[in-house]
């Protein structure tokens, strides 16, 4: 190669690198694990601040709206009743503004007395986050489909 032909390969390579780094790549399995992480350690603030103002979450024949709703009703009273939270993704894309998380979960439930038994549950989940205009993930939209909590034998 001449002299002239290495400095535009050199040049060539150098933007095409600068391209793609500029790009940055989400990763929706980190996203969710970020937040199951969270919520296994029971530290329902970081839970909520990775939730969007205008978040929505759908269980069952409940629908909550709004950050404040979704903090008092799902996270503050749930968080404490369940260990060990566990996502297997089934399906995941992500665009510019969008991701999304889609698969199934199991939890165990502690007992809500002491004479009652663990249990364990299951079930399917769609997590869907959106880019804001700051440039962070807040979690949109979750909703989790479950099967009856299953008593857990020791």
């Amino acid at each position: 190669m001449k002299p002239f032909s290495y400095i535009t390969f050199i040049l060539m390579f150098a933007f095409l690198v600068a391209c793609d780094s500029s790009k940055e790549e989400m990763d929706v399995q980190k996203l969710n694990q970020d937040f199951i992480s969270a919520w296994n350690s029971k530290d329902s603030e970081k839970v909520i601040s990775m939730m969007g103002e205008d978040v929505q979450f759908l269980q069952g024949e409940m629908h909550l709206r709004g950050k404040s709703d979704v903090s008092n009703r799902w996270v503050r009273e749930t968080i404490n009743t369940i260990n060990n939270l566990r996502l297997s993704n089934v399906s995941s894309a992500v665009d510019e503004n969008l991701a999304y998380g889609a698969g199934t979960f199991t939890v165990d439930v502690l007992p809500a007395g002491p004479q009652e038994p663990h249990g364990t549950g299951e079930g399917n989940y769609t997590l869907i986050w959106k880019k804001g205009e700051d440039g962070e993930w807040k979690l949109n939209y979750a909703q989790l489909e479950d099967m009856p909590v299953q008593a857990r034998n020791f």
